[in-house]
């Protein structure tokens, strides 16, 4: 298991919005996967999500996702 600080935040606020949290601080319900995007697609296979926020999360939020950390790690 990885240390909480090597994580990323993936959040879904209140209005239903989910987004990864840089700043770790966001309010909403939280959950944690690692950085790397084959991490990504395993929780989109398995729906990892859907579980964590008990609501159906589109497949287009996962790839939002992976887009969001692309872009904080400067690749895109």
């Amino acid at each position: 298991m990885k240390p909480k600080k090597d994580l990323l935040r993936v959040v879904r606020s209140n209005e239903g919005e989910i987004n990864v949290d840089l700043t770790g601080k966001a309010a909403g319900r939280g959950s944690y996967i690692c950085s790397d995007k084959e991490c990504f697609q395993k929780a989109k296979k398995t729906k990892a999500f859907n579980r964590a926020y008990k609501c159906n999360v589109d497949d287009a939020i996962y790839e939002k996702l992976i887009q969001e950390i692309d872009v904080s790690e400067g690749k895109n």
